[in-house]
């Protein structure tokens, strides 16, 4: 944006959203629409994948820089984008309650008590409670504010922020066969620690369901996600996961089912984080934010050799 002109352009394969909205003397534009709502803007449309829009004092103009190749990133539907959104011409929260119906069908259990981890697990658990028949409920308190703890920039911070942010409700779980659901695991620490405190708090039992598929690749798309190394999912199977994070189940909504419930075709949507099928060529490992997509080495000019490998999670089990 300058003095006189607003500028908006969307990527050719529109991996993150962009939305056009009109207000009663001019336009805006926002990554979802529910900022629209926000500021009483009307929403008009998506801005196209490979589309520019410049906005003036002679109005809206709007062109194509390049084809489109859409492929909208899959894990705004699980967790990104805020409930209340609009994509796809479907709203986000409908989305992820269809997912926890999907997932109840496919990993269904005896329990007491259906909870989500809240916030964004709380879609997905209404559907798995409606699906399944088990009573909803809440079953941990969240402070409101603390912000997303997969997205801290340590470890430490991360393990601080998991302890602030949730509290459980001893007489809502005491002595209950429960199904916790959340919206996906990546290095596995929240879980480990909530399951800890259910169990310490008297639940019976903890089955986790989880409403997207394993988190085994880093994103390189605007997203500062966990490195291949720290993600749990490489290199442990669901029932080491389930160990490692001392789940009595855990049951993960398959690929397949989470695509059909956005109602986008699997060949336009960004699956990275899930299949490791990246739809813009990444850099070399050298030139990555991330040295870790893949077991190797670097040699700089000096003959220098310096690892980049990610072994995986498969120490998980170790792990105090």
């Amino acid at each position: 944006m300058d003095e006189n002109t607003l500028y908006a352009a969307r990527d050719p394969q529109g991996i993150r959203p962009l939305v056009l909205g009109r207000l009663e003397r001019g336009w805006v534009v926002a990554s979802e629409t529910a900022a629209l709502d926000i500021v009483g803007a009307s929403y008009i449309r998506e801005v196209e994948p490979g589309e520019l829009i410049a906005v003036d004092e002679d109005g809206l103009r709007s062109r194509h820089f390049a084809e489109k190749a859409p492929k909208h990133c899959l894990f705004e539907f699980v967790y990104l984008a805020r409930p209340d959104t609009l994509m796809n011409d479907q709203r986000v929260h409908s989305v992820r309650v269809d997912i926890g119906r999907r997932l109840a069908r496919e990993f269904p259990v005896e329990a007491d008590l259906v909870m989500p981890v809240p916030e964004s697990g709380t879609p997905a658990a209404i559907g798995y409670a409606e699906e399944s028949g088990i009573p909803y409920g809440t079953g941990l308190v969240k402070n409101s504010y603390v912000g997303r703890t997969f997205i801290q920039p340590s470890q430490t911070i991360r393990q601080l922020g998991i302890r602030l942010k949730l509290n459980p409700l001893r007489d809502v779980i005491e002595g209950k066969r429960l199904v916790v659901v959340d919206d996906s695991i990546v290095r596995g620490n929240t879980q480990r620690a909530l399951i800890r405190m259910l169990r310490e708090a008297g639940a019976r039992e903890v089955h986790v369901r989880i409403s997207s598929p394993p988190v085994k690749w880093p994103c390189f798309y605007g997203i500062d996600f966990a490195t291949r190394a720290e993600l749990i999912a490489n290199g442990l199977s669901t029932d080491e996961i389930a160990r490692s994070i001392d789940a009595d189940s855990l049951g993960y909504v398959s690929l397949d089912e989470l695509v059909e419930a956005t109602t986008v075709p699997k060949d336009q949507l960004c699956r990275a984080c899930f299949d490791g099928v990246y739809p813009v060529k990444l850099p070399e490992p050298e030139h990555l934010g991330k040295h870790l997509l893949e077991l190797g080495e670097i040699i700089d000019a000096d003959g220098v050799r310096t690892s980049v490998g990610g072994g995986g999670a498969s120490d998980s089990l170790d792990r105090p």
